[in-house]
Parts: C-alpha cells; structure tokens; sequence
C-alpha cells in the first residue's frame, strides 16, 4: 500500500531561509539609509565598504560550508577560487581603465590611433612596472566584460573540476585531501607572484574600485551599490545551497560525509557528487570574490597564499559547521571584529612592563577564541542560536541513507 506524503513547500521546510532574507534585507536597506550616498551620512563610505567586503566573505563562507560542513571535506584552497574571481574581473577593471587613460592621451594626435597602438599603449602601461611591453596571452578577453564575466565562473569551476575528478577517482580522503588542496593553492601562488605569470607579479591588479564608464559616479555612491549587489549574491547563494542540501541529494552528501564506504557499496556514484558539490562550491567562492576586489580596491598573490583558506575554516568553525546561517555568522563576525581591532579602533591594554597592542595580538585572540568555542560549543555559534531559540534541526539516523531508484523497486 502506497501512502501519499503530503510534502510542504521548499521555503517551508526551511524557515531558516526566511529569516536570513529577512535579515539580510533589514541590514541592507539600513545600511542604504544611514549611507553618504542615500541617506543622513551617519555610516560613513570606509564602513559601507568594509560591511560589503564582509558579505562577500559570508558567501565564500557558505561555499565553504558546503564543502566542509555538509560534504566533510577540510578544503584549505577555496580562498585560491576566490582570489582567481578577483582577478579575473580585475583584469577588465585594469584594461578597461587604463584603455580610457591611453586613448585620452592619444587623442590629440593628428592620425588618430590604430587599434594595435592603442592596445601597445595599454600593454605598456599594465606591464611597464614588470619590464614588459607586451599584452600576455591570459589578456586576451581583458577588453570584453561579458566574456571575463564568464570566465569568473569557468575558469575556477573548471580548476575545481579537473582537481576533482583527479582527486576524488584516486580515492584520496581526509587530511591527505586537505594537504592536497592546499599544495595546489600554495603553487598557484607561487606561481602568481612570477612576474613572466602574466599578472603582474608582486605587484598585483591595482585601481580596481575605479568603475569604467562610472567616472562620475563618487565613491559613496559605488560602495552602496556592491553592498547591494553582494548582498543579493548572498541570498540567492544561500537560497541555493540551502536547495541543494535539503532534499535527497542533500541526504546522500551528508551521508557520504558519515559514512563514504557505505554509500559507495550502495551503488551511488560517490565521486559524481563530490565533483558537483566541490565544483559549485568553487564557482560560488570565485563569484564572491569578484566582488569583493572591486571594494577592496587591490589584489595581490598573498591573498592565495593558504592562510587565507584557514581563515576561512576558522570562522566556518566558529559560526558553526553544517548549519549554512551558521557559516554567515561566523564570517560576519570575524571579519569585523578583524576590523575593529587591526583597524586600531581597539583600544590598547596596558600591563606592567607590556603594552597589548591589539594590531600585533589579533590572531592570537583568535586562536584563543577559536579554541574556546570548540571546546565549549562544538557546534558552533550557531549551534547556541539553536538551542536558545529551540530549533532542532533535522538529523538523520544512521543507516538512513536513501536508497537508489533500482533498489528501490524491489
């Protein structure tokens, strides 16, 4: 006998998602009013910012937990995904730019510029600094803002792919998978900061939050609309993620993370999941960075160097692994307590004979933090919000693993 389950609504089923919106929404329109471009100039343009930077963070930060939380895999290269997504639209950024600059200069030529000249020019003045006049071959869609769009979500998704399915068909698990990702975030780089790389080395992509063909558009007014534009990356990220983890794919990433043997002898495709799961992880992590650069104003190779991805597991932990709300909070967090104190708003402790300079002492507090709520909340800040508000999520006995539509029949 068959029953028919009435089944809720997606948006039902998840309540949580209603609440992030909602917050999300509340946050943003706030912002928007106390702003120097649309309201009483109360939030100043340096802290619009510094909170879109911080979205931007919350979303690679709910890729993460994608990878980590639900899939079980300590990747300590996402932050290379992101880094690859800042430079690939700081390569528009930089052309598009610098472009303008050569051809003003070129205009009061009697002949008017071939466009091999004009593209010499630019290439002169992007790459001068390394000893270089020639455009690299990795420019050559610099010029064409729909196609490093595209590239922002190809060229990562791609790497990931392709490390993947090398990674993954090889059966490598648990901290040799985590050295892994971070070897190839370390060569990546030690590659960038070459400069025959093709992007400028040390140096980086520099002027980034000089929009082109918004000359005349202050910098108030450009820090709102990021701030807008993350935020809505944010929710439709979290939106989908929350999607893909909640019905039965969801169930079968989660019990790969518990138990990968039993699932494979079940007869699903193990490693096909990873790969979507990873893949996508990495495109939504390039996405975030992408908009983050823009804000920030500069990239440089440092910022692929594997610390950055433990930072990122860090505030994962912190907000609280396998709860995705919980990965925003902890990177909301973090990243603004990180400005507070290295920012030199943090007011010193003096101690006899020492004085505590917060600057120096951040990630010592950090560390120390990171520990405490491991120890005393495994499962995170989000895991308190939980049993405050009473929220039990759900969990999923052992053994419960969805069986395959073949078996199914039976």
């Amino acid at each position: 006998m068959t029953e028919k389950l009435t089944r809720q609504p997606f948006i039902l089923r998840n309540p949580s998602i209603l609440v992030v919106l909602a917050v999300l929404a509340v946050f943003t329109v706030a912002v928007t009013l106390l702003s120097q471009a649309y309201g009483n100039g109360t939030v100043p343009t340096s802290t619009v910012k510094v909170l879109g930077k911080t979205l931007c963070l919350a979303l690679a930060a709910v890729a993460m937990d994608l990878v980590w939380g639900y899939l079980g895999i300590l990747s300590l290269g996402q932050m290379a995904f992101f880094a690859l997504g800042g430079y690939l639209i700081g390569q528009w950024l930089m052309y598009a730019r610098t472009e303008s600059i050569v051809a003003a200069s070129l205009a009061g030529n009697p002949i008017p510029p071939t466009p091999a000249e004009l593209q010499e020019g630019v290439a002169n003045q992007i790459f001068g600094v390394v000893g270089s006049s020639d455009l690299p071959l990795v420019w050559a869609f610099a010029h064409s803002l729909p196609i490093q769009l595209l590239l922002v979500v190809a060229v990562p998704g791609l790497l990931a792919l392709a490390f993947g399915w090398l990674a993954f068909r090889s059966r490598v698990n648990g901290v040799y998978l985590s050295i892994l990702t971070q070897a190839m975030t370390l060569a990546l780089a030690l590659w960038l900061f070459q400069n025959d790389s093709g992007f400028r080395g040390n140096n980086g992509l520099s002027g980034l939050q000089n929009i082109p063909g918004l000359d005349a558009v202050d910098q108030a007014t450009l820090s709102v609309w990021f701030l807008w534009a993350s935020a809505l990356a944010l929710g439709l990220a979290y939106v989908l993620a929350a999607w893909l983890v909640s019905g039965k794919f969801g169930s079968v990433v989660r019990a790969i993370r518990d138990d990968e043997t039993r699932v494979r002898f079940l007869g699903y495709p193990v490693e096909g999941f990873k790969l979507v799961v990873f893949t996508l992880a990495a495109m939504i992590t390039a996405v975030a960075g992408a908009l983050y650069y823009p804000q920030a104003g500069i990239i440089n190779p440092a910022e692929l160097m594997p610390i950055a991805s433990i930072y990122l597991a860090v505030w994962v932990a912190i907000g609280g692994r396998g709860r995705l709300y919980g990965a925003i909070i902890g990177a909301a967090l973090v990243s603004l307590l990180s400005s507070w104190f290295t920012g030199g708003r943090a007011p010193d402790i003096n101690l006899p004979g020492y004085t505590v300079n917060w600057v120096d002492w951040w990630q010592v507090a950090l560390g120390i933090g990171f520990v405490l709520v491991t120890l005393s909340a495994p499962k995170g800040i989000a895991g308190i919000v939980d049993h405050l508000g009473g929220i039990r999520p759900p969990r999923r006995a052992t053994g419960e693993v969805p069986q395959p539509a073949q078996e199914a029949k039976a």
